[in-house]
């Protein structure tokens, strides 16, 4: 079991080439996966984890509604959105500068073979970031993602969370809102959930803006201690 995760920081990336990306080594883990199988091989399979920054983009999950996009095309160009169709679970998510996105691209036979508890875990890593900063963050039932003020007329929702899974390997993961412009979630109902807010760590703490690397740095730092996993930092240009 490879409890070594190979970790690239992208900084502002566009969200296509990065999905690009990330299908290219989803692909190559679970083409492995194959070969060890078909082989009786034991060759180790490597993990990921991609931290990015988009431009401003929506994404629509394979069981998403349309209807939950609110404007047209033109808008978005306005705007300066991308729009995209893609094969995570959820509904509709919106990206942008301010938010910290993370891909972790595991093959959690490394791990443990359980994807409720991969999500429960990557919900957890968020949890106790924001507890760090003094925030009480929380699950809400039947609605994957972390919240505030869970239960009550001011529930908002701070980070965003959909993945896909094959063979045991994942991809797509979070989005955590840290300085994010939240006048683009107007034009949408995130996730499909009607009637509920979205916010920002710093309108939490009452900042002009929150340090990202800061934030980037204790997610690290409870994702490794939540998946007993070890980071490698590599610096590569996109392939």
């Amino acid at each position: 079991m490879n409890k070594s995760i190979l970790l690239e920081d992208l900084g502002h990336n566009d969200y296509k080439e990065t999905w690009d990306y990330q299908e290219q080594l989803f692909k190559s883990i679970i083409d492995l996966k194959i070969k060890n199988r078909r082989e009786g091989s034991h060759l180790e399979t490597p993990n990921h984890f991609l931290l990015v920054e988009h431009p401003h983009v929506y994404t629509l999950g394979k069981s998403g509604d349309m209807g939950n996009l609110l404007v047209d095309e033109n808008v978005l160009t306005e705007k300066g959105a991308k729009f995209y169709k893609i094969n995570r679970g959820g509904d509709i998510t919106y990206h942008g500068p301010g938010q910290i996105v993370g891909y972790p691209i595991l093959d959690l036979d490394n791990f443990f073979t359980d994807i409720h508890k991969y999500l429960r875990f990557l919900e957890e890593m968020v949890i106790l970031t924001l507890a760090d900063y003094g925030l009480k963050a929380e699950r809400s039932k039947g609605e994957t993602g972390v919240w505030l003020d869970v239960g009550t007329p001011f529930a908002r929702k701070i980070c965003a969370m959909g993945v896909r899974a094959s063979r045991w390997v994942t991809m797509h993961g979070f989005a955590l809102n840290v300085n994010a412009d939240l006048g683009y979630f107007d034009l949408m109902i995130p996730c499909g959930i009607k009637g509920k807010a979205v916010t920002s760590l710093n309108v939490e703490l009452g900042q002009k803006e929150v340090d990202m690397a800061e934030v980037k740095k204790r997610l690290l730092k409870h994702f490794s201690n939540l998946f007993e996993a070890e980071f490698q930092r590599i610096d590569r240009p996109l392939i």
